[in-house]
């Protein structure tokens, strides 16, 4: 699959790359749902009953702050901090840029590669373009980016 957005030296992002990058996201995402949640202490004190009225709207409320991290950063540029830091670029198959829509089926998608104990994640050691189960239903893939080359002083 070409990406005609994509740089001639960029190819599919390895998995222990895309790892990575998901750890770096993971602690700035944990931090940014620590604030969210820190919304809700008026309401539910130091710690939410699962039996409160208001509990299942708390917990779609964090989903939300995550899908809104993740989807912003793909969105504006097609990287978060994680994927900045290992070079990685998220390109939509078509060479346009990202939507919406496909902002949420990999969201979701990613969430379900997760549950299945990481399965959505190892079927790209599988793919010969190195594509999860979230790249496959969102037509998305992660590409490694060159290096960026040092400027003569």
């Amino acid at each position: 699959m070409a990406v005609a957005n994509s740089s001639p030296s960029a190819r599919p992002a390895h998995l222990l790359r895309r790892l990575a990058a998901i750890l770096y996201d993971g602690l700035l995402l944990v931090a940014v749902e620590m604030l969210a949640a820190a919304l809700w202490l008026p309401i539910f004190g130091d710690h939410p009953p699962a039996s409160h009225p208001l509990y299942h709207l708390y917990q779609a409320f964090l989903l939300l702050v995550a899908f809104a991290f993740f989807a912003g950063f793909w969105l504006r540029g097609g990287q978060t901090l994680g994927m900045r830091a290992w070079r990685l670029r998220l390109h939509s198959s078509t060479g346009g840029p990202l939507s919406l829509r496909q902002s949420l089926i990999r969201f979701g998608i990613a969430i379900l590669s997760w549950l299945v104990i990481g399965l959505g994640f190892l079927w790209s050691l599988l793919d010969p373009q190195r594509r999860t189960w979230h790249d496959l239903a969102s037509g998305t893939m992660v590409l490694l980016e060159a290096k960026p080359t040092k400027q003569a002083r």
